[in-house]
């Protein structure tokens, strides 16, 4: 096998301008007769510094300034966080000046490597390569640059070899490679970022792949027209069926952030793919829920962020709408109406304590309410959502409502739902199974460690958040436990409970209510729990009048029985 990088790769003798920035690249020999393993080969993809797919422990430097500048720092596009201090800083700076200087991947199996991409000190320092090849003279425009042939190798290491005057040696870099096949696992995922007409292809060659379980759909349009398009996922594409719960899964919301966007987007081709292959998971999931992937809530946001690179666009551009709005703070104020509601005792027999209604204010033409907000407002209304969550990008933590404080000052308190237990359990559900949040080894994002709660936290009591997508949940929201979503059609619905004894009363307009005690398991399957209820005599009479009909003997007995009933209350009452 290849063995680990050892020598620089040989290269023309090339002049170095004095102030101008080159480095070298030291990998295997470079390809020739007696190294067969070594081909020509089609352009590699990034080996995944900037994506976090090459990990912390996968990157090593000759020297570091400091924690916040070290080698884990030298990743393609990375940032620097306002508040983060000097602890992450955006790029990899080295503590010496010197030619000896280097970092280093680990790509952990031979890779036939092709090219870097290279980058300054995130808008401070510059450095950039010229030992086998020039590179940027800025400090954010990447530059690449492609090996004069391709070199196999497990390692590569990156040596600048000069740098600007009264400057430091500093880089954020990513570098282009194909494993070879047989060693390692390796995805068959399109893992790349889509821009829309990449995103809309990609859907439709899932769609195309898995027709059986797949359609696309449009909930509305962006701004500038672009469509919202979504992806169910399904046994039965198309069709509510009884016993199946709904969920959603909504990314996007923030132009810039791609992350969920491609996660969804890979969602897609892996549900495709695994169903296709009879993975019995997938086609459990499958079959016993519909999967609504909606990938990108603000398509104009992500294409003015797209055109000027990953993350180059700053932490705003692209953030907000084309309009300037920030979705995440657009959607109706329910909190505040329940509360104020709450406040004066107006709660439940003047003030309803569940399905709360959307303010008049925000219906109103003028109001400013984006026509992104309003399409996704209208799909939660379209269909019987039973859960949903919504993806962001900057962190690495599950937030649960209310996302809101009730002390209207504050900026940070803790403000349960009167379910907290459930999403307690959901959020912590969620965070204990993803790999990369239970991963002890792993760096903070920025300043906020939230491995200390068990990467779960109180929305409100992390930064209040009015106007949040949590009114989906307030439109079914009761002083004492949520009611679920609005029964579909067929009387379907649904209800996350903890384990235990609950008392269920069902309602319907110009029915009798009927209450009973259901139990629900500690096992994965649903509970069962049906009611039967039956008309009130307003309501067979309603019916029988409107179909022209007569009034049966048995209901006018009833009728006079219930008049004579209230007459005589009314009597004592007087």
């Amino acid at each position: 096998s290849p063995a680990p990088l050892s020598a620089f790769v040989p290269s023309p003798s090339l002049p170095s301008t004095p102030g101008t920035p080159s480095l070298s690249t030291s990998a295997l020999p470079p390809p020739s007769l007696s190294n067969p393993l070594v081909s020509l080969a089609p352009e590699c993809p990034p080996l995944g510094l900037e994506s976090l797919r090459v990990s912390d422990a996968q990157l090593r430097a000759s020297s570091i300034q400091r924690y916040g500048l070290g080698a884990h720092r030298g990743r393609f596009n990375i940032q620097s966080g306002i508040h983060d201090g000097d602890m992450y800083d955006g790029g990899w700076c080295a503590a010496q000046k010197d030619q000896n200087q280097w970092l280093e991947i680990d790509a952990r199996r031979p890779t036939r490597f092709t090219g870097v991409i290279t980058q300054g000190l995130n808008s401070i320092w510059t450095v950039t390569g010229k030992a086998v090849f020039p590179a940027n003279k800025d400090p954010e425009t990447p530059v690449l640059n492609a090996f004069p042939a391709p070199v196999v190798a497990r390692y590569i290491r990156i040596n600048p070899q000069t740098w600007f005057e009264n400057g430091t040696i500093c880089l954020r870099t990513e570098i282009l490679g194909c494993p070879l096949p047989g060693r390692v696992w390796s995805s068959q995922l399109d893992f790349r970022h889509h821009n829309y007409k990449a995103m809309r292809q990609l859907m439709k060659k899932v769609n195309a792949e898995c027709p059986n379980i797949t359609r696309i759909y449009s909930i509305g349009k962006s701004y500038l027209g672009l469509k919202m398009v979504a992806m169910e996922i399904s046994d039965n594409p198309g069709q509510h069926e009884v016993g199946e719960p709904e969920f959603r899964y909504v990314a996007g919301m923030h132009g810039n952030e791609a992350l969920g966007r491609e996660l969804l987007l890979n969602l897609m081709e892996y549900l495709c793919h695994e169903f296709e292959a009879g993975n019995p998971r997938v086609v459990r999931l499958v079959t016993e829920t519909r999967i609504h992937l909606l990938p990108s809530m603000n398509p104009d946001g992500y294409e003015t962020a797209y055109k000027l690179g990953s993350e180059l666009s700053g932490w705003a551009m692209g953030r907000w709408t084309y309009e300037n709005i920030d979705l995440n703070h657009n959607f109706a104020d329910l909190n505040t109406a329940l509360w104020d509601a709450e406040d004066n005792e107006m709660v439940p027999h003047k003030f309803p304590n569940h399905y709360i209604p959307i303010p008049e204010y925000y219906t109103f033409a003028n109001a400013t309410v984006a026509p992104e907000t309003r399409a996704v407002i209208d799909w939660m209304q379209r269909f019987p959502f039973v859960l949903s969550a919504n993806l962001h990008g900057g962190e690495l933590v599950v937030t649960y409502p209310f996302d809101m404080t009730r002390t209207y000052w504050k900026g940070q308190e803790l403000t349960p739902t009167a379910d907290d237990p459930v999403f307690r359990w959901l959020a912590t559900v969620y965070a204990t199974t993803n790999l990369a949040m239970v991963d002890g080894d792993r760096r903070p994002c920025h300043c906020d460690d939230f491995a200390r709660e068990g990467n779960i936290i109180n929305g409100a009591n992390w930064h209040t958040v009015p106007g949040k997508a949590v009114f989906s949940l307030l439109r079914a929201l009761t002083s004492t436990l949520p009611p679920p979503p609005p029964p579909a059609f067929d009387g379907d619905y649904w209800r996350l409970l903890n384990p235990g004894e609950y008392e269920v009363t069902a309602k319907a307009e110009g029915y009798h209510p009927v209450t009973r005690w259901c139990r629900v398991s500690y096992e994965d399957n649903p509970t069962l729990c049906d009611f039967r209820l039956t008309k009130t005599p307003k309501q067979r009479l309603r019916e029988i009048l409107a179909k022209g009909g007569k009034i049966p003997k048995d209901l006018l007995l009833r009728l006079r029985q219930l008049r004579l009933r209230k007459l005589r209350a009314q009597r004592q009452a007087q």
